[in-house]
């Protein structure tokens, strides 16, 4: 089997066969999700008779960081180490960059050979949301639109907050998404994006000040969730965020857990003792 296996770079010509794959595995991507994260990042294929039975893709962050994702093998070429050499391709263009990824149950053994470690978890939600209650936020903070000069500070937040330079994932992310601010005193201290994904609307990233009750995350996403009532919305929460239960209670059930994990996590830089992220971009990009 693995002498009729050819290897190469994704390209975009491959998004269409890719998006298959993610149909066999019902995975809820659609060709425009694949074609975000394709322009962001690279990767490669695993092809057999001219056919694509397996992707996956990088991204790379600054000098120092990158991740790892949609990593995918069609079920009838599965076992036969196709997806180990993919990731192992991946790994090699990404040298010694620390590098973070989202690995399902079946994934975690083959990630644990190759140096990757635990290093969190991260809850799925979904469904349609009921209607949240309206949340107080602390005196002199409010929600705002975000406009266009807002930017530069978006991606000081996004990045300190997920420990990823987004100098460049930001940007792309803002052109195809609504956005909400958390303004304290005429300075942006928080954000939540909306945007189209898969089935119907993803909420992420979220980024707030760090605190024990996350009042700040809830009306955010309490913002987008009473603005599309009975909308089908994902978020991908952080496990230490502590919002499962409230997004459960408003009808988004957590429906999987995966484990985020980290290879040469000794080149990440210090997490932000000020800021977290209360909701991921997707599980690839992080």
């Amino acid at each position: 089997m693995s002498d009729s296996i050819h290897y190469r770079p994704f390209t975009v010509a491959d998004v269409d066969a890719a998006h298959a794959l993610t149909l066999e595995l019902k995975w809820p991507h659609r060709a425009e999700d694949w074609h975000f994260v394709t322009n962001l990042g690279a990767g490669f294929v695993a092809e057999r008779d001219g056919r694509v039975i397996g992707t996956v893709l990088c991204w790379k962050y600054g000098e120092d960081t990158s991740s790892l994702g949609m990593v995918i093998v069609s079920p009838a070429f599965q076992g036969y180490g196709i997806g180990r050499r993919l990731t192992e391709m991946a790994l090699e263009a990404l040298g010694a960059r620390a590098t973070v990824l989202h690995a399902t149950p079946a994934g975690l053994p083959l990630y644990e050979k190759l140096g990757f470690a635990p290093i969190g978890m991260l809850d799925q939600h979904q469904g349609a949301a009921l209607q949240p209650p309206l949340l107080p936020l602390p005196a002199r903070e409010r929600l705002r639109p975000l406009g266009v000069n807002d930017t530069p500070r978006l991606v000081e937040l996004a990045s300190r907050a997920s420990g990823l330079d987004r100098s460049a994932v930001l940007p792309a992310l803002l052109a195809c998404s609504d956005g909400i601010g958390l303004d304290r005193d005429g300075e942006l201290i928080g954000f939540a994006l909306f945007r189209r994904f898969g089935r119907g609307r993803a909420i992420g990233p979220v980024v707030a000040p760090r605190d024990a009750d996350p009042v700040r995350a809830k009306a955010m996403i309490g913002h987008w969730l009473a603005s599309n009532p009975g909308m089908f919305i994902r978020i991908d929460t952080p496990r230490e965020s502590g919002l499962t239960e409230w997004l459960e209670a408003l009808g988004l059930t957590r429906v999987d857990s995966v484990v985020k994990m980290a290879r040469n996590a000794e080149r990440m830089p210090p997490s932000d003792e000020a800021l977290a992220q209360y909701g991921i971009i997707n599980q690839a990009i992080g």
